[in-house]
């Protein structure tokens, strides 16, 4: 299998995008889907299968858990790096939307580590190690979307992710990951290869106005392969490697790591990473078959 480490960049807002995967042909069948509803493909029956408005005062327990499987009285992911200590606090509901926030308070953790910031997330996968239960919720193949409005700051990392209900670590399935670049959605996929060595696929799409409101930012997931949408617009698909197994969703503001660095004294807090609404379809046939 080759290694694939492409990064194109496109630049969305008024759709002038640059040269690379995106054909013409691409953007035209990606602008023909409005946002807030499945692709148009061979496949035209769409069933809903999961979704939060975050209409309510509180998180939905039933669909949605605040750590990691590995939560005890909080979590992170330390082989990032990161600086934040994750905290059901740091998750509300209110005025129609879901806020992650992100904020400097230092926490002495049950890892045994002291951590400077508290952060938010949420997971439909499982509370704990044990992969007996059920997650929430998981899907295997379908169409992810979720409308939010991203956090602008020098080391502050939101994103939407996917990974297996295994418990592995790949593959793993960026919806959206923003750091580093400001205006920049990053979009990944990663994989372990036959030797079980990392491989990754990834793009990049300058997003106008992305700090200033909300955008959608969605996912079809085929056996023949994943396309990225931005906004209603098909921007990326990939086929390099497609995940054959149920997966579960999370949405995260991590603060530092490897990959965004630091917040620096211009990075704003608190600072908040807001979801409008999040919803999963899956073709007919595949919610039939699984009745």
């Amino acid at each position: 299998m080759r290694r694939a480490t492409h990064a194109t960049r496109i630049t969305l807002g008024p759709l002038l995008f640059g040269t690379g995967l995106i054909t013409a042909g691409l953007i035209a069948a990606g602008c023909a889907q409005a946002a807030g509803e499945p692709p148009d493909t061979a496949s035209e029956d769409w069933r809903l299968v999961f979704s939060d408005d975050f209409d309510g005062s509180a998180l939905d327990p039933a669909k949605w858990h605040t750590c990691y499987w590995w939560d005890d009285d909080g979590c992170t992911i330390s082989s990032n790096a990161e600086l934040e200590w994750y905290q059901p606090d740091q998750v509300t509901v209110g005025d129609g939307v879901l806020t992650l926030r992100a904020e400097p308070r230092p926490i002495d953790a049950s890892d045994g580590e002291s951590y400077p910031y508290v952060s938010g997330m949420v997971s439909s996968g499982r509370d704990s190690s044990d992969v007996g239960p059920p997650p929430r919720f998981s899907f295997q193949y379908g169409f992810v979307e979720a409308r939010v409005s991203v956090p602008d700051g020098t080391g502050l990392w939101p994103a939407i992710w996917m990974l297996p209900i295994t418990h592995e670590s790949k593959p793993e399935i960026d919806i959206l990951e923003v750091y580093a670049d400001p205006g920049v959605a990053k979009m990944r996929l990663h994989w372990l290869d036959t030797d079980g060595e990392r491989q990754q696929a990834r793009e990049e799409a300058e997003v106008e106005d992305l700090h200033a409101g909300f955008h959608t930012f969605g996912l079809e997931w085929t056996p023949e392969g994943l396309r990225w949408f931005i906004d209603g617009a098909e921007v990326w698909r990939t086929d390099d490697f497609v995940p054959e197994e149920p997966m579960y969703l999370l949405m995260n503001l991590a603060v530092g790591g490897n990959s965004p660095g630091p917040p620096n004294p211009s990075t704003v807090f608190p600072a908040d990473f807001v979801v409008d609404w999040l919803r999963v379809w899956q073709p007919a046939e595949i919610v039939e078959a699984a009745t």
